[in-house]
């Protein structure tokens, strides 16, 4: 009677598994399906996208070109700068080593142009009454902190700050910040200034907000780029999305223990948030660890919200406060 009862204990929790497994792949399935539904609508979309190579039409040309450039772009000739200085910068060594370069790069425009149209598709999507930008290549003394400009109906490409990490003129700058001297981030570079746009500012200065506010963009990346590797978004080497995936447990563990979620001291934006060589645990793993550590963990708890509420409002979700998507969020780092 014993041995009976347990074999139909077995068959219960055998038929209990399967049937949990079937509601696993049931739901994958649909997931995909719909992935791809809304995939095959956004590739619909109808994107007038061009880009205005200023560049080509400012290098290597005629001084006479200047006035006519002047009234084409008004915006990119600032009044208080007579045209001697124009045409000074045209005729500039330097200047003309960079847009040789970029030249060299960017020869064929056209694939870059159809991602950012692809990007755009996604954003009219999810935001359609974004407007389509005026966009303008142009270069501006490999200033690698102002690589892009979004402005609503305009949106400015420095080129020559996307020619390779390798490129010989960008020889001096830091490591970390020559790997994202390339054109496979543009898109991505894109996004992060269209996210001003739609993410409000932070709720509070706690080092979790800071977090989640970072989290909030590069989630906007899973969805606006979404064919994009996770190391593309948020500019790691395959390397340290690794180091990250493998440490994740300990990197919480770390932030609990030392109580940081809710610590206002500006200090940990500088030592988990911001571009950095590595972050700065103050452990002899330090050297490790990539920098914007913090900025991976608020992605991840993000995405462990959107996991728990797959059908929640978009908009709705980047105005949520930071304690709010924390708690619903039950996030536990994977193991």
């Amino acid at each position: 009677m014993i041995a009976n009862l347990k074999s139909r204990i077995e068959n219960i929790f055998s038929f209990l598994c399967l049937v949990k497994s079937i509601l696993i792949l049931s739901l994958f399935f649909l997931s995909c399906a719909t992935n791809n539904s809304n995939e095959s609508d956004i590739e619909s979309i109808k994107v007038d996208l061009t880009f205005e190579r200023f560049d080509l039409k400012f290098y290597n040309q005629k001084p006479d070109v200047i006035p006519d450039l002047k009234k084409e772009y008004p915006f990119l000739f600032p009044k208080q700068f007579s045209d001697s200085v124009w045409i000074n910068r045209q005729k500039d060594t330097l200047q003309i080593l960079l847009q040789d370069a970029v030249i060299k790069v960017f020869d064929n425009i056209k694939p870059l142009e159809k991602k950012v149209s692809n990007l755009f598709k996604h954003i009219k999507h999810y935001f359609p009454s974004t407007k389509i930008p005026q966009v303008i290549t142009l270069t501006n003394n490999v200033d690698y902190q102002i690589k892009t400009v979004y402005a609503d109906s305009l949106l400015l490409i420095s080129l020559d700050t996307f020619l390779g990490s390798d490129n010989i003129l960008y020889e001096g700058i830091p490591n970390y910040i020559r790997k994202e001297l390339d054109q496979k981030y543009i898109p991505s570079q894109i996004v992060e200034k269209f996210s001003a746009y739609v993410i409000p500012s932070l709720d509070n200065r706690t080092f979790l907000a800071h977090m989640l506010y970072e989290g909030k963009k590069l989630f906007l990346q899973d969805l606006l780029i979404p064919h994009e590797e996770d190391s593309i978004k948020i500019a790691y080497t395959k390397n340290e999305i690794d180091w990250v995936i493998k440490n994740e447990v300990y990197i919480w563990k770390f932030f609990i223990e030392k109580q940081l979620l809710y610590n206002t001291d500006i200090e940990l934006v500088e030592r988990f948030i911001e571009p950095a060589p590595f972050s700065k645990f103050y452990l002899q793993l330090d050297n490790e660890s990539p920098g914007k550590i913090g900025r991976w963990i608020g992605w991840q708890i993000i995405r462990s919200f959107h996991e728990q509420n797959p059908n929640f409002p978009l908009q709705k979700l980047l105005n949520m406060s930071s304690q709010e998507i924390f708690i619903q969020s039950k996030y536990k780092p994977k193991r």
